[in-house]
């Protein structure tokens, strides 16, 4: 299967619910992570369209999405909590070839401009895009604003993210994660900055449903294409209805109300 059927699948009519659960490795004890089997099982049975996750992960469970709407891609960068100055550095802890024997429909990586370590990530980004478009492999970007060096212009209402877009799609990347701005206006710049679909990210879980379900509809309507959406789904208290919530509204256009009493949230 090419690159072009894979994200036909894992993105149906150019949408998408894709759920991250790498964190992990980045921060442990996670709630919601404890038990990896039982959340990708949740995942699987609330419908969405993608889990990312780390290599062992994929290699390990990635059997459980046989048969199912759901696929995996590897996330293919790290660094831990225990990092220090570096642990913004994220570094590459596999290839394209390896995430897809072991189970991967695609692969992610992240960048964080502004970091003292950018110019590295960015090179890292590069050569991952370069190895997955040779095997025709598509890629998330993961690509923050955070670092002591993000220089914003004064006349950025979206707070850098409209720039990094901007980059996760020059840099080659099939589709982006990026975050909520505040609201319709900014993010709507976000959007036009690439044209590829981009993700919403949901920031720490807050366990607030209707909060959740209405960032999820404006970014909808804003021009985004979905959710890459981790601890707001996978360390809420219902993971498999908060999940077909989202994918109410991102897949069917479902309203807020309508996914909450559906969902019964």
């Amino acid at each position: 299967m090419g690159k072009q059927e894979i994200l036909s699948e894992i993105l149906p009519n150019g949408r998408g619910v894709w759920v991250p659960i790498d964190h992990g490795v980045t921060d442990f004890p996670s709630r919601g992570l404890e038990d990896i089997e039982s959340t990708i099982n949740s995942l699987i049975a609330g419908e969405v369209d993608v889990i990312v996750a780390h290599k062992g992960v994929v290699d390990k469970f990635s059997h459980l999405c046989e048969g199912t709407k759901t696929s995996m891609i590897a996330h293919l960068s790290a660094s831990t909590r225990h990092g220090g100055k570096n642990q913004s550095n994220k570094v590459l802890v596999g290839d394209v070839d390896e995430a897809i024997m072991r189970g991967a429909v695609g692969v992610s990586c992240q960048l964080n401009i502004g970091s003292k370590k950018e110019s590295a990530m960015l090179e890292r980004m590069g050569h991952i895009t370069t190895e997955a478009y040779l095997n025709d492999v598509p890629v998330l970007g993961m690509v923050y604003v955070r670092g002591e060096n993000v220089n914003l212009m004064k006349s950025d209402s979206t707070k850098g993210y409209a720039h990094a877009a901007r980059i996760a799609f020059e840099l080659g990347c099939d589709v982006a994660k990026t975050v909520w701005t505040g609201d319709k206006d900014s993010f709507s710049q976000v959007c036009k900055a690439a044209p590829i679909p981009l993700l919403v990210a949901g920031g720490p879980s807050t366990g607030n449903s209707k909060e959740i379900l209405t960032m999820v509809k404006e970014s909808i309507e804003s021009g985004g294409a979905g959710v890459c959406m981790g601890r707001q789904i996978f360390a809420h208290e219902n993971i498999t209805a908060i999940a077909k919530a989202i994918v109410m509204i991102v897949h069917q256009n479902s309203s807020v109300e309508q996914a909450i009493e559906k969902c019964s949230l």
